[in-house]
């Protein structure tokens, strides 16, 4: 199938296809007049891809892992991709720990801000003298 097929089944840009191809994610052949191929794998690769880059993981993540997918039987393979992921796994967890730390500090400034804007509303209304 041309790219514009495998965009419209998988959801994927042409773009983001030859991206993937760039990055040696996904793999096409060439037609005599220079269009890109794919085979029906394509549609799962894409699908796998896609759920990886949603998983946080980079395209230089993305491609220690596909090995595992195909050789599947091949257990150093498999060790290494279960290192990556856990890595990524253990990043995401301290980019998690950061922001978190970050939303208390903004927290924080809020409370003074809240505290600040109740000052001057106090400080705004009108005096009312009784006669």
């Amino acid at each position: 199938m041309r790219i514009g097929e495998l965009s419209k089944r998988t959801g994927a840009s042409p773009r983001s296809l030859r991206y993937y191809e760039e990055q040696g994610l996904l793999t096409s052949s060439r037609s005599d007049a220079g269009q890109r191929h794919y085979s029906d794998a394509a549609v799962q690769r894409v699908s796998l891809i896609r759920q990886l880059f949603d998983a946080g993981m980079s395209s230089r993540v993305i491609a220690t892992v596909l090995p595992c997918v195909d050789i599947p039987g091949d257990l150093g393979i498999a060790e290494e991709t279960f290192t990556a992921m856990m890595r990524e796994r253990d990043r995401i967890d301290a980019d998690i720990a950061r922001l978190t730390e970050t939303r208390e500090a903004l927290d924080v400034l809020i409370r003074a801000n809240s505290r600040h804007r109740a000052e001057l509303s106090t400080a705004a209304r009108p005096v009312t003298q009784s006669t």
